[in-house]
C-alpha cells in the first residue's frame, strides 16, 4: 500500500529548522497512527527502534518530523529506502504522521563510560580551534532540542544513528551525495566538518545516555 510508510533509515538529522514559508499544518496523531502500520517493522510500534540503523521517532519534535517528511516526500533528502513511499502522501498526511510520533514517549539510551568525558566536552563547548559550535546551542543541556523552533530531539537517540548522520553531513559538506538538507546556512555541514571520527563517536554516544 502506497499510503502505508515504511520509514526505515529516515527522518532524524540533527539541526535543520522548518522554513518559515512552509508553515506547519495541524497534524491529528490518530489520523497519523493509521498510516504508520508497517512502521513498527523498523521504529517500534511507538516509534522507539530497536536496531540502532533506525532512527528513534517517539517523541521528536512535531515541527521537525513534518520537514524531514517533506524534504523526503519532495527530494531534499535523498533516502533509497524511502524512494516512492511519500509520493502519494498529503502535506496534512505528512503532518498527521508527524503528530502521532510527537506524541509518543522516547526511551532513552546508554553512553558509553570511555567516551563520556570527550562527548560531554564537544556536546558542551563544541571545538574552538575547529569552528565548532556547541550543540546545547540548538538542542539544549538535556538534549531535548527545541520542539517550535523545529530543532530535534538528540537526547536517548541512537549513537550508531547519530554517528551517522553527522558523517552523511561532513560528507555533504563538499559532497552532495552527502547530507544537505541543513538550509544554506550549512550549520549542521559545517559543524560536522570540524569534527574527527572519535569526536563524532563521543558526541553520538554521549547524547544517546542523555535523560
Amino acid at each position: 500500500m502506497k499510503r502505508v510508510l515504511v520509514l526505515c533509515g529516515v527522518l532524524l538529522g540533527l539541526a535543520q529548522p522548518l522554513s518559515a514559508a512552509t508553515p506547519i499544518l495541524n497534524g491529528d496523531a490518530a489520523a497519523g497512527e493509521a498510516l504508520t502500520g508497517m512502521c513498527s517493522a523498523c521504529h517500534g510500534a511507538d516509534g522507539n527502534s530497536i536496531a540502532g540503523t533506525f532512527p528513534k521517532l517517539a517523541g521528536q519534535g512535531q515541527r521537525y518530523l513534518y520537514k524531514q517528511l517533506m524534504d523526503i516526500r519532495d527530494g531534499a533528502r535523498p533516502v533509497p529506502s524511502m524512494v516512492g513511499q511519500l509520493d502519494d502522501m498529503t502535506n496534512q498526511q505528512l503532518a498527521d504522521i508527524a503528530a502521532f510520533y510527537a506524541a509518543q514517549q522516547s526511551t532513552r539510551g546508554q553512553t558509553d563510560p570511555e567516551l563520556l568525558a570527550l562527548g560531554q566536552r564537544v556536546y558542551r563547548a563544541g571545538v574552538a580551534e575547529r569552528k565548532v559550535a556547541a550543540c546545547i546551542a540548538c538542542h539544549s543541556p538535556t538534549g531535548k532540542g527545541n520542539a517550535p523552533a523545529g530543532y530535534p530531539m538528540l537526547a536517548g537517540q541512537h549513537a550508531e544513528y547519530i554517528a551517522t548522520q553527522l558523517r552523511m553531513y561532513r560528507k555533504g559538506y563538499e559532497n552532495p551525495e552527502g547530507r544537505t538538507n541543513d538550509g544554506d546556512t550549512k550549520i549542521m555541514r559545517s559543524n560536522a566538518f570540524g569534527l574527527s571520527d572519535m569526536e563524532i563517536e563521543a558526541v553520538a554516544s554521549y547524547v544517546a545516555g542523555l535523560n
